[in-house]
């Protein structure tokens, strides 16, 4: 089974168990949707091959939000292989973004935050290109999760880390990235929000046992794990800060 279809296939399962639970990915969709207006100026930060702007951005949004999304990325091959092909987009790092201040309303960022190894530079960029009263939403890794921190134990060798997410997750080796977890924290992030000028206004932790579940015997320990963790330990963090 692909392994998209396999997350899938258990995220379906744990849902039937949980009613009303919804995926970090789906609940920070919803929240950007819900932020969306004909007006908007949106940055992708990290926007890779595709994600949510296949969804909200020029190929499924409508009017004049077809002209307003923008995707930065620091890999070139990313971008030129984009999905979303009316997408404007630069290549660029993000503690450098080539725009003017105060250029978006909405500032979207999603499984980037782990990756910063400076990411005081980052929240400042992402300050400065942002107009007053704009949006920043984020979906991370929370690095109190036991993954995160298998993940960052090897981290140092990168050639174990390709292998370890090829194997696991069906992810080849020119998308898997070093990561640091310097902003994968609710405290953390608050930090680094407020020394850039950016205020939470909802942080949420969310479990998601499918990372796990490779077969129906390590998806019923993973479950049994998610119940044991406490609600601070959840795998995700999905949240929304905005400029003052």
């Amino acid at each position: 089974m692909p392994e998209s279809h396999r997350m899938e296939f258990y995220r379906r399962r744990y849902a039937a168990l949980r009613p009303g639970w919804m995926p970090a990915t789906a609940r920070f969709e919803r929240h950007v949707a819900a932020a969306l207006r004909p007006s908007s100026r949106v940055l992708d930060l990290g926007c890779g091959r595709g994600g949510i702007v296949e969804r909200l951005g020029p190929q499924g949004g409508a009017g004049e939000q077809m002209t307003r999304w923008f995707g930065v990325d620091p890999d070139l091959l990313s971008l030129q292989e984009h999905r979303a092909r009316n997408l404007g987009r630069a290549c660029a790092g993000s503690e450098r973004l080539p725009f003017a201040s105060e250029t978006f309303d909405i500032v979207i960022t999603s499984w980037v935050l782990e990756h910063l190894p400076r990411p005081a530079a980052t929240f400042s960029e992402i300050a400065r290109v942002m107009q007053s009263g704009g949006s920043l939403f984020f979906l991370t890794p929370n690095a109190a999760h036991p993954l995160p921190g298998l993940s960052a134990a090897i981290a140092s060798l990168h050639k174990l880390q390709q292998q370890v997410v090829s194997r696991f997750y069906g992810r080849g080796s020119a998308d898997t990235f070093p990561v640091a977890y310097r902003a994968n924290t609710i405290e953390a992030i608050s930090r680094l929000g407020a020394r850039a000028g950016l205020q939470p206004v909802e942080i949420t932790w969310v479990d998601d046992p499918s990372y796990f579940a490779w077969n129906r015997i390590t998806f019923i320990l993973a479950v049994v794990a998610e119940l044991l963790l406490p609600s601070t330990r959840r795998v995700h963090l999905v949240g929304h800060l905005q400029k003052r």
